[in-house]
């Protein structure tokens, strides 16, 4: 099993959120809200490991395992 990182872990975190608030500029936010969910299940799929992407969901919600 793999456990889920919740450390700082991003290489340039900063240089990140700033593509990404670029990639949401003049967005709707329909359009923000997809383009979300397309990251998430982009990264979901990159990640393939249904226990860590279950940590994650857990983590993200701020529910107890």
């Amino acid at each position: 099993m793999t456990n889920l990182i919740l450390s700082p872990n991003l290489e340039n975190a900063d240089g990140f959120y700033a593509d990404l608030v670029a990639a949401h500029d003049g967005l709707v936010k329909a359009d923000s809200d997809a383009l979300n969910a397309r990251l998430v299940l982009v990264l979901a799929n990159h990640i393939g490991n249904a226990s860590v992407l279950s940590s994650a969901l857990k983590a993200a919600t701020l529910k107890d395992t």
